[in-house]
């Protein structure tokens, strides 16, 4: 079989390199004429060509792109004579506005899918051989998808060693947000909080494996992130705005020197780690 991946950074080379022995040929689409030459040299693809004349050939095609580029992949789509039973896998953050907006005439084809990794690095050199390995695939809505499609992807998840759980799209969003965009957001208020009240030489000196672990997320691409949070912008906020209470309870415990509260507040936050 043929997979052409659109979308050669983090998500779209690590799934090329897994699935080398799974596929006969990989073809990559990818804008970023510097991923294209990357990607070649890193031996992640067979080839280069556009969406167009890979989608001609494909039996799988792959979409690692922000979420917007994967609706406008999809419409191209639909206007391209596709090979029959190919199967469309989208690795968007969020999946109520892909599966809504998908092309009627190709909605079949879609897997709509979310792999549940990633590293706060992009790139074709970012890409690991096992970054899918005993990870979650969350698949939603798959009663809109075919059923040779759902098979051969579920075939290739199981290759990649993942986990598959399918969920209803609105429910995905819903949960990413809390789980997922939630605390990027957090990472990203916590650095920029530290930049405008620490200067570099004491960041350097006093940043602990706490800070490192907090901050962490905030190494990932705005770009991308600006995106995901646009396209789950209600969730988003729902999130917010139920980490705000949660830190708004925080800071009256500390003001009021309720210490005991503050201790139990803390001891149930705890509990967390016990379902993970």
């Amino acid at each position: 079989m043929t997979c052409a991946v659109v979308g050669l950074g983090l998500m779209g080379g690590s799934f090329s390199l897994a699935t080398k022995d799974y596929f006969k040929k990989i073809i990559g689409v990818d804008h970023n004429k510097s991923h294209q030459e990357e990607a070649l040299a890193l031996g992640l693809v067979d080839e280069i060509t556009d969406l167009k004349e890979a989608a001609k050939v494909a039996d799988v095609i792959v979409l690692a792109i922000p979420i917007r580029g994967i609706i406008s992949a999809l419409k191209e789509l639909s206007k391209t004579e596709l090979k029959k039973d190919a199967v469309i896998i989208d690795f968007g953050s969020t999946k109520e506005t892909i599966v809504n907006e998908c092309p009627k005439n190709i909605r079949k084809n879609l897997v709509a899918s979310h792999p549940m990794a990633g590293t706060e690095y992009s790139g074709p050199s970012a890409a690991i051989a096992d970054l899918y390995k005993n990870r979650i695939m969350v698949v939603c809505n798959i009663e809109e998808s075919g059923e040779t499609q759902l098979k051969r992807a579920f075939d290739i998840f199981k290759h990649l060693e993942m986990n598959i759980k399918i969920m209803d799209a609105q429910e995905h969003d819903r949960h990413a947000a809390f789980i997922s965009h939630m605390p990027h957001i957090v990472s990203f208020s916590i650095a920029n909080a530290v930049l405008k009240q620490e200067d570099k030489e004491h960041i350097v000196t006093l940043a602990a494996g706490g800070f490192r672990d907090m901050s962490r997320l905030a190494k990932s691409n705005p770009h991308m992130w600006r995106d995901i949070f646009k396209e789950n912008r209600q969730n988003l906020l729902d999130s917010i705005e139920a980490f705000k209470s949660e830190l708004k309870k925080a800071k009256n415990m500390i003001e009021n020197e309720k210490w005991d509260e503050l201790y139990e507040w803390m001891k149930t936050g705890n509990e967390l780690h016990k379902i993970m």
